[in-house]
């Protein structure tokens, strides 16, 4: 059984000739045809982020990029043809056979020997599926027979590779024979950032846009763990890293160990049925170009880099993606390019893996737009927005403690959380506050002014956060207490809207 990722149908495409329709193209049909497609489309966010890494990874390999800004812009203005890594990319030396039994791709053949005995079912390959590569503790569900297709199975594996987290894997190192740990993942390039893309109007152009400048050789494609010295997973070397010797290598690291058993599909196609997990490469603190597209953000009085949180919504950090256009501090990135382009007007797609300790929560990405030369208008108005909808949170926080205090005449220490939790409208805020911020950001980048389209997004909140409270109150009965508690409430929440504390968008207009 045979399969290889340059000739088969394996990227979720979205062409654009005639109507729009998706469809599955080849890695080589991916490059040759990249302005006559719209985007990839992988089913999850961090799939897409994924085949586009693979899809940098591979211009860079067959010699195709721009070597400094001024050939990058020429490139993204003029639409450089992408066909010739297509070309180079069909006859490219090495193993890319999926299933190859001495250099599988992606994968290490060490582990193939270890499929029958230790193997699990193809759930533990998928983020989502897997969890954290535990799942319950009698693993049961992992042995579920049913075969991936070989094309999923493909994607699954980046996935992995680009975004895998640390946790402990399924393998037993000591009865594999391996002298040191096996079980312990480190989590992968991708796993605890948030990455930026610039997107643009077709995979051509997005891949363009994100080709970073480079003037030297590109590095080594990692096609399999057997084409160079790894990780040896000795007692020494348990805690080994290196750093990437050039794009080509960084955006194909093999951050997990893995190994597939071939299966053929109900159909007859190619497919999996096994898999093991392990450890894969480390990476050391990389340099800043490799770290084109970071975002920094100040926390604790540092600046570290911008990171999926549960409690906030990638939107409430974009001023910090705009900032790092309009300030332009770390030079030669992917802002500072970007605030050269003359005719396009790229999206900036910000994609994460949400996660704790660990273990897999959601997927979080969100899409911000860019003008050049607006990025000092784009700055000021997220700024403020997120501003509004952050004071907006906490005037509803306050509302709530004083329902709860004359609603509750002595309630108990432990029931104080879910009584708040009742009269708290933040969810709903929240909810609405984060389609209202994009409403705004857009016409800001419509050359809408800034002042009087903070000033509408301002009344649109404060509206929300009105209605979000008077909500919440609804469930309180009609009585002379419920009655005084809704209107001790409704003032609280004017009173903080109206404050002199409170952002001036917030103040204009009260209901």
């Amino acid at each position: 059984m045979h399969w290889d990722p340059r000739h088969q149908a394996c990227i979720p495409a979205l062409t654009i000739d005639g109507e729009p329709k998706l469809t599955k193209v080849s890695g080589v049909q991916a490059l040759r045809d990249a302005d006559r497609i719209s985007a990839v489309c992988g089913s999850t966010p961090g799939e897409t982020a994924a085949l586009l890494e693979w899809l940098l990874g591979m211009l860079y390999a067959t010699d195709h990029y721009p070597e400094t800004p001024g050939e990058w812009l020429t490139w993204v203005e003029k639409r450089e043809p992408l066909a010739p890594a297509a070309n180079r990319l069909a006859s490219h030396d090495g193993t890319w056979d999926l299933f190859d039994r001495e250099r599988p791709l992606g994968q290490n053949a060490a582990l193939l020997r270890h499929l029958n005995t230790f193997g699990v079912g193809p759930a533990q390959l998928v983020i989502e599926h897997a969890g954290d590569y535990n799942q319950h503790f009698d693993h049961r569900h992992l042995h579920h027979p049913q075969p991936l297709p070989a094309d999923a199975a493909w994607r699954a594996m980046l996935t992995q590779h680009t975004f895998g987290q640390g946790r402990r894997a399924r393998i037993p190192g000591k009865e594999m024979g391996f002298p040191a740990p096996f079980t312990n993942l480190s989590t992968c390039r991708l796993g605890s950032r948030v990455r930026i893309f610039a997107l643009g109007p077709t995979l051509g152009d997005t891949l363009r846009l994100n080709l970073a400048p480079w003037d030297g050789e590109p590095g080594t494609l990692n096609l399999t763990w057997g084409d160079r010295q790894r990780r040896p997973f000795a007692r020494t070397g348990a805690n080994e890293t290196r750093r990437p010797d050039g794009p080509a290598d960084l955006h194909t690291v093999l951050g997990r160990s893995i190994a597939f058993r071939p299966a053929e599909m109900p159909d007859g196609q190619p497919g999996i049925d096994r898999v093991l997990v392990g450890p894969g490469e480390t990476l050391a603190d990389l340099p800043a170009a490799y770290r084109q597209d970071e975002i920094l953000v100040m926390r604790n009085r540092k600046f570290v880099t911008l990171k999926p949180q549960a409690s906030r919504d990638l939107w409430c950090e974009s001023h910090a993606l705009y900032a790092a256009v309009a300030e332009r501090v770390k030079g030669s990135d992917l802002y500072g390019r970007l605030a050269m382009l003359h005719s396009q007007r790229p999206e900036l797609w910000a994609v994460g893996l949400l996660a704790d300790k660990g273990n897999p929560m959601s997927w979080v990405d969100d899409r911000f737009p860019f003008v050049p030369g607006r990025e000092a208008n784009l700055r000021h108005a997220s700024e403020q927005g997120s501003a509004v909808a952050e004071y907006a949170a906490t005037a509803l926080q306050r509302a709530a403690a004083t329902a709860r205090e004359h609603a509750y005449q002595n309630p108990k220490p432990a029931d104080k959380p879910s009584q708040l939790a009742r009269f708290n409208g933040e969810p709903e805020m929240w909810a609405g506050a984060g389609v209202q911020f994009h409403a705004m950001l857009d016409a800001v980048a419509d050359g809408h002014p800034v002042a009087a389209t903070l000033s509408r997004y301002g009344r649109i909140i404060r509206s929300i956060a009105t209605d979000a409270l008077r909500s919440r109150l609804e469930s309180l009965p009609p009585t002379g207490r419920g009655l005084h508690t809704r209107a001790r409430a409704e003032q609280r929440l004017k009173e903080e809207l109206d404050s002199p504390k409170a952002p001036a968008p917030l103040k204009e207009i009260t209901p």
